[in-house]
């Protein structure tokens, strides 16, 4: 065989060898949300998967400003408004749908999911980067749940909003994660990117497989490092997990935790992690970071009632012991770590 065709044939045989590899993992982090976030695309070109991934990190750190809770942006903005109620102004259009169905949700849990407690969060200080070992003034606490802030005092009329009641703040951190998968998996869907893993530090969503399996996932112990436990997610499953170890500090020998409970004012106690699974839907991801919120307040007397409130079949608690506490059908789905259950 001539040299020249011996090349094209040795030519033809790498290009058919590339074309039977394994299609490319695109993967790109950043830091979001207060958090980790990992965009993970399967089976695409790699400049389509830079591309899409470029655009749902620019959407999630446009996010992040929009719904800060104590930084300039739209957020901060409304709660000015509401601190001089019944001061009103102009609502963003994009945080219609979102007052709706924080509201929405904030009904549905009975009130444990409450986003308008943002000056409880601030008085303990979780509304900051840095917090110290320090309790508030029990007085201030009671004035402050007296005072009763609800989702439902905010009032959007046409393109105007205020608030019946100067004591609402809010904060969306137990919101904005999940909202955002649901904002990215749906971008990429258009985009025909049909196998991704979106994970917002541990609110996390699957499109489709990972090449011939399943995106695979671990769920964080609360108190040692790496997972408790491990399961395969669905196509559209999305699962959230709300934690005691997350933000928090110690004061003489106790945890205090960003999970306030808004009966009380005080951070909840007697939960360590909570983690919910959730089916596919439009709203998957909202709900996977919202429903965690009022299965952890309600605790270990009430999980069950509040996870069947929030129309969550798929939970895990684990108690301030570390004992794991399930729900049948969650109990289907996890492979626990060795030893570590």
């Amino acid at each position: 065989m001539p040299l020249t065709r011996l090349r094209w044939v040795l030519l033809l045989v790498v290009l058919l060898l590339a074309g039977c590899g394994k299609p490319a993992l695109y993967s790109q982090e950043s830091y979001v949300f207060g958090t980790r976030v990992e965009v993970s695309i399967y089976g695409e070109p790699e400049d389509k998967a830079r591309r899409v991934t470029a655009q749902v990190l620019r959407d999630f750190d446009q996010m992040h400003h929009s719904l800060h809770a104590w930084e300039p942006g739209t957020l901060a903005r409304m709660n000015q408004i509401f601190s001089l109620s019944p001061a009103q102004a102009a609502i963003a259009p994009g945080m219609i749908p979102v007052i709706r169905d924080a509201t929405q949700y904030s009904i549905q849990s009975g009130g444990l999911f409450n986003p308008a407690i943002g000056n409880l969060i601030h008085l303990w200080g979780f509304q900051s980067d840095h917090f110290e070992a320090k309790l508030p003034d029990p007085a201030a606490i009671q004035a402050l749940v007296k005072a009763n802030p609800q989702m439902q005092d905010i009032v959007v009329n046409g393109i105007m909003f205020h608030s019946n009641n100067p004591a609402v703040r809010l904060d969306l951190g137990g919101y904005a994660k999940g909202y955002a998968l649901d904002l990215a998996a749906a971008y990429l869907r258009s985009q025909g990117v049909h196998n991704a893993l979106i994970n917002i530090g541990g609110n996390i969503m699957a499109l489709g497989k990972h090449g011939d399996r399943a995106w695979r996932v671990g769920i964080q112990h609360p108190r040692k490092p790496g997972p408790i436990a491990t399961l395969d997610l669905r196509d559209g499953e999305a699962i959230g997990t709300s934690g005691d170890y997350q933000r928090f500090f110690e004061l003489d020998g106790k945890r205090y935790c960003h999970i306030i409970d808004p009966r009380t004012g005080w951070p909840a106690q007697g939960v360590q992690a909570v983690t919910v699974l959730l089916a596919p839907g439009p709203h998957a991801g909202t709900l996977s970071d919202v429903a965690s919120k009022p299965i952890f307040i309600a605790g270990v007397s009430g999980w069950q009632q509040a996870a069947q409130q929030m129309g969550i079949t798929q939970a895990m608690l684990i108690d301030a012991a570390g004992k794991v506490h399930l729900t049948p059908a969650m109990q289907k789905r996890l492979s626990f770590e060795a030893n570590k259950e």
